[in-house]
Parts: structure tokens; sequence; C-alpha cells
């Protein structure tokens, strides 16, 4: 066998430059990844506390979805603040997500509006529960899909104000704050059941659709504020404290309908515009 006599290590060299350069670094950002992992943490307790399945246990589970919600939206702000954002806490935070706002509100939705109804009503367990587990199935794989759409595409075209389709803890949200709205206790009519999982699909549809729904990414947090916006964010936060139900409900379903309805109005005033023109 012939070797280049002007290069005669070249071939090799060529091989191991790939190898030096695109080498992965070592280490990761501890403060964000921290984060995460609290997110992560949160979720899998909400998965322990459902299968235990007493009411308070409901409840408490639904509140560590919330609490997940809290820890992966400081990761982010965090990252974003100290220029610490990776491709790795990126997929992290994915992986992350899919535990605590896909597996935990599917697993709780299931046990608290289909598990409890279904072990009273023998007649009517098979249907039901069948029913149950493929809605919330199509809950986990329409949060799996929608986050990875956004580690593709990011953010609705047109800048970082809104996200194309309902994020995910948004829809976790709804239905922990729904849970939590009747402090754990299942539901025990079979309409309710059916109804509760038609909601369960809508939150799908709506994570996987391209609606716009306002990011609030656009809040300057560390400006001055007027002292009505300060007024107002003291009494939403003593709400939440003293009327934690009523007020998280409130809000998450409040943003939940919110992109279908501005859709609507942007589709009426393009039909409008049309008409005059």
């Amino acid at each position: 066998m012939e070797f280049n006599s002007i290069d005669p290590i070249g071939p090799r060299e060529e091989r191991r430059r790939p190898l030096r350069n695109g080498r992965l670094r070592r280490g990761i950002y501890i403060l964000p990844s921290a984060l995460t992992v609290a997110n992560l943490l949160c979720g899998y307790y909400a998965v322990l506390a459902t299968l235990d399945g007493r009411f308070a246990d409901f409840d408490n589970a639904a509140i560590a979805i919330g609490i997940a919600y809290v820890f992966d939206a400081a990761d982010g702000r965090i990252a974003r603040s100290m220029g610490t954002e990776s491709a790795f806490g990126r997929e992290f935070d994915s992986l992350a997500d899919v535990v605590s706002f896909g597996i935990a509100p599917a697993l709780l939705a299931y046990a608290w509006g289909v598990r409890a109804l279904a072990a009273a009503n023998a007649s009517e367990s098979l249907h039901l529960t069948q029913l149950g587990w493929l809605m919330g199935f199509v809950f986990v794989a329409c949060c799996a899909w929608r986050l990875a759409r956004f580690n593709i595409q990011g953010m609705a075209p047109g800048g970082s104000r809104y996200f194309a389709g309902m994020p995910t803890p948004a829809a976790a949200g709804m239905i922990a704050a729904t849970v939590h709205l009747r402090e754990g206790l299942p539901i025990s009519d079979v309409r309710w059941s059916v109804l509760w999982l038609v909601l369960l699909v809508v939150l799908g549809v709506l994570m996987s659709s391209s609606l716009r729904f306002y990011s609030f990414k656009d809040v300057q947090w560390t400006r001055r504020q007027p002292s009505l916006a300060i007024i107002l964010l003291a009494l939403l936060v003593g709400a939440a404290v003293k009327f934690s139900g009523p007020t998280l409900f409130t809000l998450t379903a409040g943003y939940a309908i919110h992109g279908p309805v501005m859709q609507l109005i942007r589709f009426v005033r393009h039909r409008t515009a049309s008409r005059t023109a």
C-alpha cells in the first residue's frame, strides 16, 4: 500500500481534527440545571402522590405540578439573564417537562376523573377506563410533540411575544388547577367524567395547534412600573394565597381561552377589512 509522499500523516490528522473541534464540552451550568432538576422532582412527586390515590394526595399532586411550573419558568429566565443557555439545557428542560407537564398531569387526570368513578361503577368501568387511558395518552403525545416542535421552530413568527400553540405548562396547569379547585375530591358522575376527558383532548389540540398564546416575555420586570401595577400584583398574589383554588382556576382557564378568542377576533377583523377594501 502506497502513502502520499507529500502529506503522509494528513489523512490521520484530518480524522482527528473533527473530533477535537466537535468534542462535547464537559460540564453544565449549575443554577439553571438545578432548577430543571427541581422541576423534574416535582413531576416525579406528583406521579407518586397520584398513585397513592387519596383525596389529599390528588391535591398535593396538583400543587406539585404548579410548583414545577414555577421552577420551569425560573430556569429559562435565569439562563437567559445569565447568558448560560445551551443545547444541553434546552433538551434537559424538555425531558423534564414531558414528565412534569405530560405524564404527571395525564396520570392525575386519569386517576382523579376516571379511576375512582370506575371503581364505584363496575358496570361502566371497562369502557370508561379504556377511554380514560386513551385520552390521557393523547394528552401526553401532544405534550411531547409540542415540546419537540418548540425546540426546532421556537416561538411564533413575528418575535418572542407569542407561543405557537398552548405551552405545555399552561395545559398541565389547567388540569392541576381544576383538581385543586375541588381540593382533590374526585369526580363522581359519569357525565362530568366524559366532559373531563373531552377537556384533555381539547388541551392536547391547543398544544399541537398553531394558535398564538401570549408569552409575557416582553414584560420588563426589571424596569420601573406604575404604582397601580404593583397594587394589582399584590392583590393577585393575595388572592392566590387566600383563595388559591378559584384564583388559579380562573387564571389558567382564562389563559386557555384567550388563544382561540384572539384568533377569532383576528379572523373577524380580517374578514371585515377584506370586505371594506
